[in-house]
């Protein structure tokens, strides 16, 4: 991946002191601001390339917008739902979290919430403390034997399945990405949920919040449930549904929650805090020295990771970055955005792309696997020059679909090996391209239909001139750009000269008005690259 320039980070909200210095010790300036308004964090994100934050802080489609310069947003955590990731990828900021960080943490606050609800640890602790000594009152239930449905098997619910097994419960799951038999491979058998909801004495959830998983727990599922089941929530909140849950507890068909995480935090409707079968926590989940630690180094040294090309991890948004880190690659990203821009300029219409169609061509492993990235570098190559576009790989596929342009593309090994070929249609009118990279150089081979004799180096200021064959053409363009000042440094014809066909000409500046080509060609476009 080409390196992104990151000199100056928001850090927002309190987190581990390593990372602070071990984005200062990469070169990285960083100012600390905890406990801003959304009106004083818009206010001050504008002056920053990264913003660092753990889950207070709401990363709103306004900050993004009103942050100019910003590249990353770091939650130094797992979950994303404080950032709007959508807005973040439309702006073409990476947003990134750290995946791995408070997964011990959270799964052991899981099995300690699930052990206090089978032996009433809390209830029977605030009785004592009352001066109280009623044993019969709190009689449990050992957790050896029974069944835990985990809904979500991730990173932490595998570490949940882990430790409880070791209880001797029997472990149960269901998870629309991991493969069963991965989860089987360590003792989680996985059903559909409308198997999984009658089998289980207690029921953990662990995934993201999302439209899917929103009230996944509800009054429909509860009464699916074994009578007395009893759930736990250190995921995110709203993945239970708050009033069935409370309507459950009341009627016995759930016998206790253990509950990390609130849709409103903190919860103004104390309803279940304060109901004797609630265990709750006011979101303690990655609320460890451990996990703060692991977090906050994670997020800093990913930060410089990518800054300085090595490598990309935990990015949410930003998967087509992920194969871009050899040099190979980078030379492919030039390539593409360079015949992109090359297209774009020979747009005759100046009407809008309406497709896009791009081929990669070649056996070997780096051809076939740079296709995503090597047509949003084309796409940004067709847009970036629009006005008012700021197009980069990470938001570059969504602003094609806004301008409405339908974006094809595939591979064949072919024996041009290496070769990139590019078509676009605007106002009816295709235009072609194909390319590849020569000597770490990208370089043009031909200019729809016109196979150029020598590969045109795409560097530089380059005039494109299509006119049919004449041997006075040279002489006529030296002639009208040396009358603007404009010299020539090098000249491509092409190897047919039958029709109109296009010629490259590198020049030593551009020129301040194409009209004076006009008369001597049939369209004639320039860029610098």
């Amino acid at each position: 991946m080409a390196p992104i320039c990151i000199k100056t980070v928001l850090i927002s909200e309190s987190v581990d002191p390593r990372c602070r210095a071990i984005l200062e010790e990469n070169g990285i300036r960083v100012t600390e601001k905890q406990s801003m308004k959304k009106e004083e964090l818009i206010a001050e994100i504008k002056d920053y390339d990264g913003l660092v934050v753990r889950s207070a802080t709401k990363v709103t489609a306004d900050v993004i917008n009103a942050a100019d310069n910003l590249k990353i947003i770091g939650r130094a955590g797992t979950g994303v739902d404080n950032v709007d990731v959508d807005a973040a990828t439309k702006k073409g900021v990476i947003v990134m979290n750290t995946p791995s960080g408070n997964t011990i943490s959270a799964a052991e606050l899981t099995c300690a919430l699930l052990m206090s609800l089978s032996r009433n640890v809390p209830q029977a602790t605030m009785s004592m403390k009352q001066g109280n000594w009623d044993r019969k009152k709190f009689m449990g239930a050992e957790l050896y034997g029974k069944v835990l449905g985990i809904v979500g098997l991730g990173r932490i619910g595998k570490e949940v399945a882990t430790r409880m097994q070791a209880f001797g419960m029997t472990t149960i799951g269901y998870d629309p990405i991991t493969p069963p038999e991965v989860s089987a491979s360590w003792g989680v058998e996985q059903m559909s949920l409308e198997q999984l909801w009658p089998q289980c004495d207690y029921i953990t959830v662990h995934t993201p919040l999302m439209p899917s998983t929103v009230g996944l727990l509800n009054d429909d599922t509860f009464g699916k449930c074994k009578k007395g089941v009893k759930v736990v929530n250190c995921a995110r909140g709203g993945i239970i549904d708050e009033e069935a849950l409370l309507r459950a507890l009341e009627s016995g068909q759930c016998g206790g929650a253990g509950l990390d995480v609130f849709i409103e935090e903190p919860p103004k409707n104390r309803s279940l805090v304060n109901h004797p079968n609630v265990i709750s926590c006011p979101h303690l989940g990655a609320s460890t020295k451990e996990a703060q630690a692991r977090c906050g180094e994670d997020i800093a040294l990913q930060i410089v990771d990518m800054v300085n090309g090595k490598n990309l991890v935990g990015a949410v948004n930003a998967q087509v970055l992920a194969g871009t880190f050899s040099q190979e690659s980078q030379q492919l990203i030039r390539l593409g955005e360079a015949v992109g821009a090359v297209l774009h300029s020979c747009n005759a219409s100046g009407k809008p792309f309406s497709h896009a169609h791009i081929i990669t061509q070649g056996s070997g492993d780096s051809m076939k696997s740079c296709g995503g990235y090597f047509t949003s570098a084309v796409l940004v190559g067709l847009l970036n020059h629009e006005p008012g576009c700021s197009a980069n790989l990470i938001n570059v596929q969504s602003l094609a679909k806004e301008s409405g342009i339908a974006v094809n593309q595939s591979h064949c090994a072919s024996e041009e090996a290496g070769v990139c070929k590019v078509e676009v249609v605007a106002d009816g009118r295709s235009y072609k391209a194909s390319g590849s990279v020569q000597g770490g150089v990208p370089v043009l081979l031909e200019l729809s239909g016109s196979v150029f004799r020598q590969p045109v180096s795409l560097t530089g200021n380059l005039l494109f001139l299509q006119a049919s064959a004449d041997p006075q053409l040279l002489p006529s363009v030296a002639g009208a750009l040396a009358s603007e000042g404009v010299q020539i440094e090098s000249f491509s014809a092409p190897v047919d000269h039958t029709g109109d066909v296009w010629y490259c000409v590198g020049v030593s500046s551009l020129l301040q008005d194409l009209n004076v080509l006009k008369p001597l060609v049939k369209n004639v476009a320039q860029l610098s690259i």
